[in-house]
Formats: structure tokens, sequence, C-alpha cells
């Protein structure tokens, strides 16, 4: 008999989904388009930069036909200025997320897609890794949704193209610590019931993977205080309700 699969998804498959994020690479070699599921992929001229999937900037990373070049977030500055966010600025909320893409209107403007407004059938919206999020133009204060493992495959990987990848480790580690202190302080605001919300805006794919488990308990437990409140305050109202009309069967009597 298989045992039943976890709710959601695991942290591997998360980190398999990462590799499908957009990177920015400096190829080597020459290499022709290649036709994948998602579409083909560009030309790559040495020393012209060019997006391609994770996965494939990996391999050619691995056979030395590429370098990647990390995403502007993943430099020790731009960490440092996400940190002093988190900790400093807004220390109850998570660093906001890089902004919605800007497509080009009618008469050479530029406007950001609104997802409330846009409609999906004339303009489909993007998310990742359809985002240039982990490209070089990435905006460098703002933690895509992949920030956690996309860095960590990148410094297990190609170490050797991140700018002070030792400082970018340990910058990696604190800013890790604050969110997760950040994310268990959060459900306290789940404390005023079951219609009680939890803002998870900001928070990244892996975050959500890791503390998965640790949130639901939290709202198994918050539904439990609830139900158990609800059946002491019906109980009360049971008492009260049968201790009054004894009260008028008597005077009834009189």
């Amino acid at each position: 008999m298989a045992l039943p699969l976890p709710v959601g998804l695991t942290p591997p498959e998360v980190a398999f989904l990462c590799e499908m994020e957009l990177v920015t690479v400096i190829p080597r070699q020459r290499l022709d388009s290649i036709d994948l599921l998602g579409g083909a992929t560009p030309e790559l001229r040495p020393p012209r930069r060019s997006d391609i999937p994770l996965w494939l900037a990996l391999l050619l990373k691995k056979q030395r036909r590429a370098n990647i070049v990390p995403p502007p977030w993943l430099h020790p500055d731009s960490l440092t200025e996400i940190i002093h966010h988190e900790t400093k600025i807004d220390p109850e909320a998570f660093s906001p997320p890089p902004p919605p893409p800007v497509r080009a209107g009618g008469r050479g403007t530029t406007k950001r897609v609104d997802p409330e407004t846009t409609d999906p059938a004339k303009e489909p919206i993007l998310s990742p890794p359809f985002l240039p999020s982990c490209t070089a133009d990435a905006p460098p204060s703002a933690l895509p949704y992949h920030w956690l493992e996309l860095s960590e495959i990148l410094l297990a990987h190609a170490a050797d193209d991140i700018t002070a990848a030792t400082e970018v480790r340990t910058l990696l580690r604190d800013l890790r610590e604050v969110r997760a202190a950040k994310m268990r302080a959060s459900t306290g605001q789940l404390e005023s019931g079951v219609a009680g919300v939890m803002s998870l805006r900001g928070v990244g794919a892996m975050e959500l993977a890791e503390n998965r488990g640790f949130v639901l308990s939290v709202m198994d437990g918050v539904r439990k205080l609830g139900a158990s409140a609800e059946a002491s305050r019906r109980e009360e109202e049971e008492a009260g309700g049968g201790a009054g009309e004894e009260e008028s069967d008597e005077d009834m009597e009189l």
C-alpha cells in the first residue's frame, strides 16, 4: 500500500521547477537554437549575452561552454539592502516582490500589467519562470519567487561567476534566518480565528514548501480551539436556557 503524498510541493520538487527559470549566460562557443516545449532557445553567439533556462545554463557551465551572469539581487550590496529593509524599514512584512512586467502601449507608452484588470484571453499574464526576475535585467532590490533555490544552485555549480561568493553565502544565511523568524511570527495573525488572514506577499516558493507543515499545524490548532470555544458557548447557552425555563414554570405554579 502506497503512503499518502504530502500536501503541496516538496522542496526537491520546487528545486526541480526552479531549473526552468531564465538566467543570463555569456557563451564561449556558438550554439544553434534548440526547440523545447517552452519554445526555441536563442542562438548563442559569443560574447553576446542570452537568456536561457537554468538547466541548460548549468549543462553548458559544466561543459565549460558558457558562464552564468548572476542576477543583480544576488550581489552583496543588494542583499545588504534587502536585509536592511526586512529588519529596519518594515520588520513585520516581507520585502516586496519584483514589480509586474511592463508592456508597450499603442502610442509608444508603457504600462504595468495589472492581473486584476487584464483579460488573460487578450493579454496572457506571465508568471515565473517566464519573467526576467532571475536574469541580468532583474531589479536589484527585489527577491523573485525562486530566490532561495536559485541562489543555492548557483553557489553550488557556478560560484566562480558570483562576485564575493563567500560574503553572498553569509548574507543569504542571515536573510533566510530573518525571513524564517518572520514566517513563524506571522502565524500570530491567525489567532483571531479561522477568519484570520495571513499575508504571504513576497514569500518564495521554497519558503512556502519548507513552512507549509508548520503553518497547517497552526491552522489546525486554531480550528480546534475555535471548535472547543464554540462548543463551550453552546453548552452555556443551553444551561442558561434550561434555568430560565425552570424559573418560568415556578412562576406559573405560584
